[in-house]
């Protein structure tokens, strides 16, 4: 009879061990062909654009960079909320929110929250936003605060964000839940 040393089960792929088991959290990988060998265009293409990329370099002389025009459209006049320390980071703008903590970074559309909820630590300095997504999911950020007095700073500037564009985003799916039920109750 063999017997086997060690643990029988399987390690659980978790976000302690995998990051990419949170969605939102890493980029997509791109997708590989059925076969598994990439085709013969794809590789010799991006070589070939880095030499003659490196060849203009090489015959023009050295100037400058030209400032590239902005390609992102204006951002809306609007509340937005930034809080940081030195390992994580809260945004909350026009687009939605966006969590850093050290190298992790996850961004969220007003149409992809539930709920943000906020919590202070009753001796500490710590301020602590949760973002609930509607799958039942949440995702907390904890910032430590200068002083316990910059924690109602954050609560107030947070409010008018989320009262701005939250708000916004709910009151635009009830209008299309209403109009669904509108063409369903027609004859």
């Amino acid at each position: 009879m063999e017997q086997r040393i060690g643990s029988s089960s399987k390690p659980l792929e978790t976000a302690a061990v995998d990051p990419a088991a949170i969605p939102g959290l890493t980029s997509p990988v791109p997708a590989e062909p059925e076969d598994g060998v990439p085709e013969p265009g794809e590789e010799s293409a991006p070589e070939e654009a880095t030499s003659a990329a490196e060849a203009e370099a090489e015959s023009e002389p050295e100037t400058e960079p030209e400032a590239e025009p902005a390609t992102e459209e204006e951002a809306p006049e609007g509340p937005v909320f930034e809080a940081s320390d030195r390992r994580a980071k809260i945004i909350a703008d026009h687009s939605g929110v966006r969590l850093h903590l050290d190298d992790q970074e996850c961004e969220f559309r007003w149409d992809e929250i539930g709920a943000v909820e906020t919590e202070t630590s009753r001796f500490g300095k710590r301020f602590t936003v949760t973002v609930h997504t509607p799958d039942r999911r949440w995702y907390p950020v904890e910032i430590e605060a200068k002083a316990k007095s910059q924690h109602q700073e954050w609560e107030t500037e947070l409010d008018k964000v989320l009262d701005t564009y939250f708000e916004d985003a709910e009151a635009t799916d009830a209008e299309a839940t209403d109009a669904e039920d509108a063409e369903e109750s027609a004859p």
